[in-house]
């Protein structure tokens, strides 16, 4: 899949890129170079004399830059004024002189305020350039809060009183972005974990029901061929699919068949009919954007809790704006949505997909070389004999993985009996060393912990630990799998006067959380997928 998309991806990123010369002061070279002065004497060019006198067409060039660039900014802040000599602007015959007429200069330099908000609710001031994108302040605001950089960072834009947010791209410019928000909308700074997963798992996104082209070929085109037909602008894709549209100025709700494509959003005013007498156009792709809609039921009275809309960019952020639409499951409104960015956007989302995978190969070069582990190579292994063995035996394998849980057991009540350099006694320490860690969440309602979940993207194994409302002493994991949320209860357990946490009715014991969070990373046991992505809440 990945040879089909890169192919695309490397004609795509060729036009772009050219090489400029540069010569030695850092200015670019163009076809006419003014000479150098003649030297006085060349008897004297290794004197130190000399090497002063090249310095100096070195700051005489910077000093000029300064004076253009404040040449330039004055000159864009003053209005138009008529030009007495036409026939010597370019271009010519422009009888007046405005800013796009001058010789190109340097950026503007100028400054924008920008406000972003953390999940609980404090803001913090950053200045940024106009030319700064998505991606950039995201890596900025992680620098600042010391978060681990995993690109799964995502600023997002927050409409409260409408109810709306969505996810920037990251070649989208912030202050563009600004520009059209409202005073009450705001910038949110959180994790998106499900931002490029369909480029991994395009099945999930996209059913094949749901695909023309799958219907059309009798299900027989592989997921790399899927992808490409999406970003290619020459094939013709669509999405379709039944969903729900309230009319606008009104509260009712009703079931159409729409079709998605890269032209716009169409309904079908008779049944599933695709004749383009039949076919009535309710959005344009290019002047808007699509939004997730939070408070849908409540405040739109959407028919189910997968409700979206696409709201234009030009609009004043009035209700009567909106096209609000609703789906019937998860995995709808996410092909729709998912469809809907790659229809605008098309290739540019793979260049944001493989631009930190490129940066994390050219850094690579200039670190020491770290040995890549995937989890498909983890092997169990005996060391308990002088050399090491792989152990083949499935049954053998449980069997040592189980001994080697008793013997972190006896362990931990050996030094129980010694006593621990910690002031606090390892049961009450067991019971809040998890506080700490970013997984856990507190005490926090099943309806707020499925709100984090649908935030921050539901991809298989993104969870969260909490704890329970029913039952005392114990915990709940809240996991994904599937676009599902699931809960399990983690009880506590005594035994020979220890108290432990299991997952599985004591079948499998841990003396914290942590361990249990660990160990569940590394193996599935009873869960449907493994723990991978912690669900991270972070203050700015």
């Amino acid at each position: 899949m990945n040879s089909s998309l890169e192919s695309l991806y490397s004609s795509c990123s060729g036009q772009q890129t050219e090489s400029t010369p540069l010569l030695h002061n850092g200015q670019t070279s163009s076809s006419h170079v003014s000479p150098e002065p003649p030297s006085s004497s060349s008897s004297s060019a290794d004197s130190p004399q000399t090497s002063l006198r090249r310095s100096q067409p070195m700051h005489i060039l910077a000093v000029r830059r300064l004076q253009e660039e404040e040449q330039q900014l004055r000159t864009s802040s003053l209005p138009a004024i008529p030009n007495p000599f036409p026939e010597l602007c370019s271009p010519a015959s422009s009888p007046v002189l405005s800013p796009g007429s001058l010789p190109p200069g340097e950026p503007s330099s100028s400054k924008y305020i920008v406000k972003i908000f953390s999940e609980d609710g404090m803001g913090k001031v950053v200045e940024i350039p106009a030319d700064m994108t998505a991606r950039d302040l995201c890596q900025l605001l992680v620098y600042k809060s010391h978060c681990v950089d995993d690109n799964s960072w995502a600023l997002v834009e927050h409409h409260p009183l409408l109810g709306l947010e969505r996810c920037l791209e990251d070649h989208e410019l912030v202050v563009q972005v600004q520009a059209s928000m409202n005073s009450d909308s705001r910038f949110l700074f959180r994790k998106n974990y499900a931002k490029y997963e369909f480029f991994r798992n395009p099945l999930t996104f996209f059913p094949e029901h749901m695909v023309a082209w799958c219907q059309e070929t009798n299900h027989t085109i592989p997921p790399s061929q899927l992808l490409q037909n999406f970003l290619a602008t020459s094939s013709c894709p669509e999405i379709q699919g039944h969903l729900y549209m309230k009319d606008v100025g009104r509260k009712s709700w009703k079931k159409v068949y729409m079709f998605l494509r890269r032209s716009g959003l169409y309904c079908s005013t008779k049944g599933t009919s695709k004749e383009p007498r039949h076919l009535q156009l309710l959005a344009d792709l290019e002047d808007s954007n699509i939004f997730t809609v939070i408070t849908g039921k409540k405040q739109h009275g959407a028919p189910t809790d997968y409700s979206f809309c696409i709201k234009p960019n030009k609009g004043r952020g009035e209700i009567k704006e909106l096209r609000m639409l609703c789906a019937e499951d998860e995995q709808s409104r996410t092909c729709w949505m998912t469809a809907f960015r790659l229809f605008k956007y098309g290739i540019v989302l793979y260049q944001n997909y493989k631009i930190p995978q490129q940066r994390k190969t050219l850094l690579s070069h200039f670190s020491a070389p770290v040995r890549s582990v995937s989890e498909n190579s983890l092997v169990a292994m005996d060391f308990s004999g002088r050399i090491g063995r792989v152990i083949d035996n499935p049954v053998e394998a449980q069997s040592a993985a189980m001994e080697e849980g008793h013997a972190w057991r006896k362990r931990s009540q050996r030094m129980n009996i010694l006593g621990s350099h910690s002031p606090l006694h390892h049961s009450s320490l067991s019971s809040v060393i998890h506080i700490a860690q970013l997984w856990f969440h507190g005490r926090i309602t099943r309806e707020e912990s499925h709100r984090i979940i649908h935030q921050q993207g539901q991809v298989d194994g993104l969870f969260l630990l909490r704890v329970s409302q029913s039952t005392p002493k114990a915990f709940v994991l809240t996991l994904c799998h599937h676009q599902k949320i699931k809960h399990f209860q983690i009880l506590p357990c005594e035994e020979d006067g220890q108290v432990f946490f299991s997952l599985d009715d004591g079948a499998t014991k841990f003396t914290d959380l942590i361990q249990l969070v660990e160990f569940y990373q590394l193996n599935r046991g009873v869960l449907p997928c493994k723990l991978k992505h912690p669900c991270t809440v972070v203050a700015l």
